[in-house]
């Protein structure tokens, strides 16, 4: 065990306090300690709950010491993007419209989490109303990248995605509608979790597209992804959207070897136009999963540019309708950039949007078809590494807007077709910025993807550097 326990990862925490080797209060001390020393340089959280979490850190030995476990959370201190609904406490969702907003509920995902025994550290930052890939946010700051404070974080899910690359945080909560749990994770290095469409209920969660919206967490490894997947997962009477489909045994699947599965690298786009370093440490990556026992070959997907086209259309709509209302009678309460996005859905023909959606399907045919004799493809989960905060901040000059397009090449046509995808720490660039590679796999088929995850986990030890404070 390490020596500060806030290092540890959240399967290895959750395990040492069950096995009272170390209590939930030293825990919980450690990861504030942390706190203080990051967050005035990171921005990672929205708010801190240092004197809350410590009593329920306390209650939680109590608890442990008469031999009651609530259950495979106890007495983990942990910390969510602050979209998820929780009743009684301020859920901004990154924005001054929802400044003051106090929900009477609680997400599913959120709940069940709590279910399960975790202590609540506070809540993490976020794009506003998760409309954004880099991190920036006018009414709050900026998030920073722990690895270098002058790169961005990827967003929406800002925070979590600095929070536990700083291990401010076990874990997080993040969402993915368009790369926002993939993004955060390439740029901070960290492993992230974008869940199949329905796979985990989206109740109480602040919703951005209705049919692209996905929960999913971040965390330092695979592993941690499947104990919280495992504890997320299943149907939910408040979300008839969310599936039925019975849950696996996804921290089984974490354990078993990667000899026997077969994994895709697409021929053409994302393989295009890599930065040098991307492209060097996609060969590695697939280099180590070879050598781990997994057989790689090539597949010719079909033109993801046209996915990735049909889900900004489809994104911009349904975000529009959400927002509609709100700005008209507050516009002036939206950051500019969020609001451009916004008015942009309110032009698209309501005959375009149909089309897109009608498409679905059969893209997804044609996908299936592609993919049919691999059991996951793996690509780079952006074609750069993390861009630093001033280029990309679009009030710096014309130039920003083009660097943002091409951050979420790579995601969006995955949100598109509503399938998982999980991106994993590969590698740094020279300059010691992280670089993730997403495994992209068949709906419903998490599993496979965290045993690939895990795999190529076991074998390098990306996922286990902490950045330095500078």
């Amino acid at each position: 065990m390490s020596s500060d326990p806030a290092l540890m990862t959240l399967t290895a925490v959750a395990k040492a306090i069950a096995d009272k080797k170390v209590s939930s209060h030293e825990v919980t001390r450690a990861v504030l300690h942390r706190i203080a020393e990051w967050q005035p340089r990171l921005n990672a959280y929205m708010a801190v709950e240092s004197e809350q979490a410590l009593a329920a850190a306390t209650e939680a030995d109590a608890a442990l010491a008469k031999g009651s476990s609530r259950g495979a959370l106890h007495g983990v201190p942990l910390a969510h993007k602050d979209m998820y609904y929780e009743a009684g406490k301020v859920v901004t969702c990154g924005s001054l419209i929802r400044r003051d907003f106090v929900p009477k509920t609680t997400a599913t995902a959120l709940q069940r989490l709590k279910d399960a025994g975790q202590v609540r550290l506070g809540s993490l930052q976020m794009v506003e109303f998760a409309y954004g890939p880099t991190g920036h946010n006018v009414h709050y700051g900026a998030v920073r990248n722990p690895w270098n404070t002058e790169h961005i974080t990827g967003g929406s899910s800002s925070g979590s995605g600095s929070a536990v690359a700083a291990r401010l945080t076990f874990a997080a909560l993040g969402s993915d509608t368009g790369g926002s749990v993939r993004m955060p994770a390439h740029f901070c290095g960290v492993t992230g979790l974008k869940t199949t469409v329905g796979r985990v209920s989206r109740a109480g969660a602040m919703p951005l597209s209705q049919s692209l919206d996905t929960v999913g967490p971040l965390a330092q490894t695979a592993e941690d992804c499947a104990l919280l997947l495992g504890l997320m997962a299943g149907a939910d009477p408040e979300d008839m959207t969310a599936s039925t489909q019975p849950v696996p045994d996804y921290m089984a699947a974490t354990r078993q070897s990667l000899k026997g599965l077969k994994i895709g690298v697409p021929t053409a786009f994302y393989v295009d136009d890599l930065d040098p370093e991307v492209a060097r440490i996609l060969d590695e990556t697939v280099a180590t999963l070879k050598k781990e026992g997994a057989e790689i070959v090539k597949v010719e997907l079909s033109d993801q540019r046209q996915l990735s086209a049909a889900s900004q259309l489809v994104l911009a709509v349904e975000a529009a309708a959400l927002h509609k209302r709100w700005m008209i009678e507050r516009p002036q309460d939206y950051g500019a950039q969020v609001l451009m996005r916004l008015e942009n859905g309110l032009t698209i023909p309501a005959v375009t949007y149909l089309e897109a959606m009608r498409w679905r399907g059969p893209a997804l045919a044609a996908h299936n078809a592609a993919v049919s004799g691999v059991d996951a493809v793996i690509a780079p989960s952006a074609p750069v590494p993390a861009p630093t905060i001033a280029e990309s901040d679009v009030g710096n000059g014309p130039g920003a807007e083009a660097v943002i397009q091409r951050l979420t090449r790579f995601t969006r046509p995955v949100n598109y077709l509503g399938l998982p995808s999980l991106s994993i720490p590969s590698g740094f660039t020279k300059t010691g910025l992280p670089v993730g590679m997403q495994l992209i796999g068949r709906s419903f088929e998490e599993a496979t993807l965290l045993r690939i995850g895990a795999g190529f986990q076991r074998a390098t030890d990306f996922h286990a550097r902490v950045p330095k404070l500078a």
